[in-house]
């Protein structure tokens, strides 16, 4: 619904009943994401004539390590004395209250530096499994995985969270279930980010596609997806309260590495391209 100057959001988080079972918009998200992963995936399988039967064995190992790795990132890198000192919490999507008793909650934090070293460590497991080149699997997956990224993104818009910072701006989100402030749509900020960034990333990769392999489409994939989350997050609220006042915020912090990593593959790859 639009006011004169505003986008006033208050969606239903549940997309639709199945039966007793609710489907939130942001599993449906997930799912959507995951789905468009595995039928690229799938096609650049193919066109690489890579082993059909080691793809569905990755594609389970990618989904594990980025969902274990997101769910500690969060709870290690925002809020570790809390889940240091309720550690079931970390790994069951349930809440303990004081008197023992619990009730279901869904993984509530999902952190993508976490999601990021996840998948790292677990596509390294499955190339040591299957004696598949560690950088060559990794370029396939850095090709597809904004994609994924968007998706999730647009997840975080359906449930207003991630929300941005008070805007004037005529494109501002007034997020109902926060407040009546008009804010930054930082969700969306970064879903048409990545959404650039997996079309960049596609057309690179269909013309030049001797490049899989020597670690460049890793590198471009993390370069791009953290240097602009570095300038996003300037237009995002904090997500917990340690962040306050310091001059870089834990999400900006945590891309920096990620950052130096990319640009080093990036060289590294067109060097190792130049120079077989």
């Amino acid at each position: 619904m639009f006011s004169l100057l505003f986008i006033h959001w208050n969606p239903d988080v549940v997309a639709f009943h199945l039966g007793p079972f609710a489907v939130r918009w942001y599993s449906l998200c997930w799912c959507i994401g995951l789905l468009s992963v595995y039928v690229l995936m799938h096609r650049m399988f193919r066109e690489q004539k890579l082993k059909e039967e080691q793809f569905d064995p990755m594609f389970l190992y990618c989904f594990a390590g980025i969902l274990i790795g997101a769910r500690l990132g969060h709870c290690l890198f925002y809020e570790p004395e809390y889940f240091l000192a309720h550690p079931v919490e970390m790994f069951l999507p349930v809440k303990f209250a004081a008197d023992g008793s619990w009730h279901f909650t869904g993984y509530e934090g999902l952190a993508s530096h976490g999601g990021t070293i996840g998948l790292i460590a677990a596509l390294w497991f499955f190339g040591r499994k299957v004696g598949l080149t560690y950088l060559h699997v990794l370029d396939n997956v850095s090709i597809v995985t904004p994609i994924t990224a968007m998706f999730i993104r647009l997840g975080n818009l359906m449930n207003s969270e991630i929300i941005g910072r008070p805007s004037d701006v005529p494109w501002a989100f007034v997020f109902e279930r926060v407040d009546q402030l008009p804010r930054h749509p930082g969700q969306l900020y970064e879903a048409l980010c990545y959404c650039i960034f997996f079309f960049i990333g596609w057309a690179v990769y269909r013309r030049r596609p001797a490049l899989v392999g020597t670690g460049f489409f890793f590198g471009l994939c993390i370069f791009l997806i953290f240097l602009s989350r570095i300038f996003i997050e300037y237009t995002k609220e904090n997500q917990v309260a340690f962040e306050e006042g310091m001059l870089f915020n834990m999400g900006q912090l945590l891309s920096v590495p990620f950052v130096l990593l990319g640009a080093y593959f990036i060289c590294r790859g067109l060097w190792h391209r130049s120079n077989p």
